[in-house]
């Protein structure tokens, strides 16, 4: 049977959830499977709803949009409240327990990652919250292998931006707790 898995990765405009849907799509290319990546965002960049989704499959992805993700990760509690609805009963929901001050209840299993305190503390900047959070997409779901990410990274970024935004998906992938 083939497997389709649909991630919706929703915030705010400046909290780079296109880039990190962007990377979590190149990695998945890179581990030879196929992908759609599409993102909105409102009229103003800075502040406004942003999402990034993406579909990865081991066939041809025959409709481009996401229905009912089996993947919602929330990086602002706006982005929550607008999306959990269309996070399938058994699908993953993964929260910046920072940003998010209430989670709904849901019978989805729920990660909470301190992806934008974790970035301020240990990489000195809220910049690299998505980073952070994308290490614990990795780390979670098993979508993709870590060095297709590491290599999707070096791709994006060069010499020490490719650094530090590695640096932060590692941190990620120790921060999951359920």
């Amino acid at each position: 049977m083939p497997k389709r898995t649909e991630i919706r990765i929703a915030g705010l405009g400046g909290q780079g959830v296109v880039l990190a849907g962007h990377i979590l799509g190149k990695a998945a290319v890179l581990d030879g499977l196929k992908v759609v990546q599409t993102q909105s965002y409102g009229a103003e960049a800075r502040g406004s709803a942003a999402k990034s989704e993406v579909i990865i499959s081991d066939q041809k992805i025959g409709f481009p949009l996401v229905r009912k993700s089996d993947v919602l990760v929330a990086m602002s509690q706006t982005a929550l409240d607008k999306h959990l609805n269309d996070l399938k009963e058994d699908g993953t929901l993964i929260i910046d327990d920072e940003m998010i001050k209430a989670t709904p209840s849901t019978k989805a299993r729920v990660f909470k990652v301190s992806a934008s305190k974790t970035a301020e503390t240990e990489l000195q900047s809220r910049m690299y919250a998505n980073m952070v959070m994308l290490g614990a997409i990795t780390k979670i779901t098993n979508l993709v292998t870590q060095n297709s990410v590491d290599k999707a990274i070096n791709e994006t970024f060069s010499g020490e931006t490719a650094e530090k935004n590695i640096a932060a998906f590692r941190t990620g992938l120790k921060l999951t707790r359920q």
